[in-house]
């Protein structure tokens, strides 16, 4: 890389910055790490506890409190930063800047590499603010005063950003392989990483996975000096019967071998964000064998005319049944034959085993999050801005999606009202009319499905695992 290209990729990188920190979802983000924050050093008598060590924790000094802080951000940013950082390849294409950029002589993998380097600005800033609040956390819970720079940075350049930096990368990778670009992306990040954090807590983890297991190792090794006998390490959201007991925690234990694997881990995500430069051609539209070789000519097209047409007569008294049929086939319009074909199959399961309701409403979790916010991403809010009655089509688009939650769902409902169970059909009816009402609520205020799709696979893992 010589100077020129990187001049030209920290310019692409630090604009792309620049405009992403100023978006609602980087704030979102942000102020969620800082509450995960507050909650990873929790008051001395509190029962809530994120890192438990044989019933103990470290005194809230600089290395305990930025080394359960800089954990906690790893889990949190790896799985919600990633939501603030995508999409910035698919605005490029969008708005028409992919095409511009793709007329200059900046090479594909500059590109890609400012997209990654913007990304790991994006999510190194948030971590710079969570340094910044647990220095505070430690001052406010005043178990010690004095705060050690080296001992509170140290854990998040050593556990945070190596995590950060792959996530950043994948977040490239996502964007360059089209099917993973929209809703679908969401879930299977989702997952992945949500796995990925429970792996990455073990011993086995490649590369040190999330850092927890250098974490426990050191905690361990201090405990056992002091002679208690650790036989459990927890890292999760935790209610305990009585507060942890403490002790003076010396910090990490950093060896060659971990410093050299976070080094390696860090520059693997510099070989994974380059690795798209294999299929992504900087927003070429013409087919694959046409990117090479003599432009076409243009074929001259005879103008437009504007001769007069009619005005179209208007037809009073379209009933709200129809209105709701036709948004019901706008909802489900996208959804293929083998979409359905699992739907049945998942409802066929819900009837013989109703406690699959969970796994039922999992599926449909793309399609809901188009209420609401279909027609601003389909730019038709001009169109239907002169619709008469807003009020009566946001009624019949919000049925619509009642109605087709009741749909997938009826099979355990049949099974609850021939039983009897009136508890659980209260339930079942309550999410009926929960799970559309928040789909159209975030569609339309946030103008974007993601929201939805973020915020409903975080509630439906959290309602699984009995979280709430």
């Amino acid at each position: 890389m010589n100077a020129r290209s990187l001049r030209t990729v920290t310019a692409l990188a630090g604009a792309d910055f620049r405009e992403r920190s100023r978006r609602p979802a980087y704030l979102v983000v942000l102020l969620g790490a800082v509450a995960l924050a507050w909650l990873a050093v929790p008051a001395r008598d509190a029962h809530w506890v994120i890192v438990n060590a044989g019933a103990y924790r470290g005194l809230y000094t600089s290395a305990y409190v930025g080394a359960v802080t800089a954990l906690a951000a790893s889990m949190w940013l790896m799985i919600g930063g990633f939501f603030a950082i995508r999409g910035s390849v698919t605005r490029d294409e969008s708005t028409g800047v992919g095409q511009v950029l793709a007329a200059t002589p900046m090479a594909g993998w500059a590109y890609l590499l400012g997209k990654f380097l913007s990304n790991v600005l994006v999510l190194g800033s948030m971590t710079g603010v969570l340094v910044v609040t647990s220095a505070v956390l430690q001052l406010i819970r005043g178990e010690s005063r004095a705060v050690d720079p080296i001992g509170l940075l140290a854990p998040f350049l050593l556990l945070t950003l190596p995590v950060l930096a792959v996530t950043a990368a994948l977040a490239v990778v996502f964007e360059t392989i089209r099917p993973l670009r929209g809703g679908f992306g969401t879930v299977v990040w989702f997952f992945t990483a949500s796995l990925g954090a429970l792996a990455g807590q073990g011993g086995a983890a490649p590369f040190g996975g999330l850092g927890g297991q250098a974490l426990a190792d050191s905690m361990r090794a201090d405990l056992t000096a002091l002679g208690v006998r650790v036989t459990e390490f927890s890292v999760g959201f935790m209610y305990l019967d009585e507060p942890l007991r403490t002790f003076t925690w010396s910090g990490l234990h950093l060896t060659s071998g971990f410093l050299a694997d976070r080094a390696v881990l860090t520059a693997l995500s510099v070989g994974v964000a380059a690795l798209p430069t294999v299929w992504f051609h900087r927003f070429d539209t013409r087919p694959p064998s046409r990117r090479r070789g003599a432009a076409r000519p243009i074929e001259p097209t005879a103008g437009a005319g504007f001769g007069h047409r009619p005005v179209t007569v208007v037809a009073h008294g379209a009933g709200f049944a129809g209105l709701v049929g036709g948004e019901a086939r706008v909802l489900v319009r996208h959804a293929s034959l083998w979409w359905w074909l699992i739907a049945a199959g998942l409802a066929l399961s819900g009837l013989a085993a109703p406690a699959l309701l969970p796994v039922v409403w999992l599926w449909p979790v793309l399609v809901w999050s188009r209420l609401g916010a279909f027609r601003h991403e389909s730019s038709m809010t001009g169109l239907l801005g002169a619709y008469p009655g807003p009020g009566r089509r946001a009624a019949a688009e919000w049925l619509a999606g009642v109605l087709f939650t009741a749909l997938l769902g009826l099979g355990p409902m049949v099974r609850w009202l021939i039983a009897g169970s009136l508890p659980s059909l209260a339930i079942w009816a309550g999410c009926v009319l929960a799970i559309p009402s928040l789909a159209w609520s975030l569609g339309s205020v946030t103008r974007s499905q993601r929201p939805f799709q973020v915020l409903y696979l975080a509630l439906w893992y959290a309602a699984v695992n009995m979280l709430i």
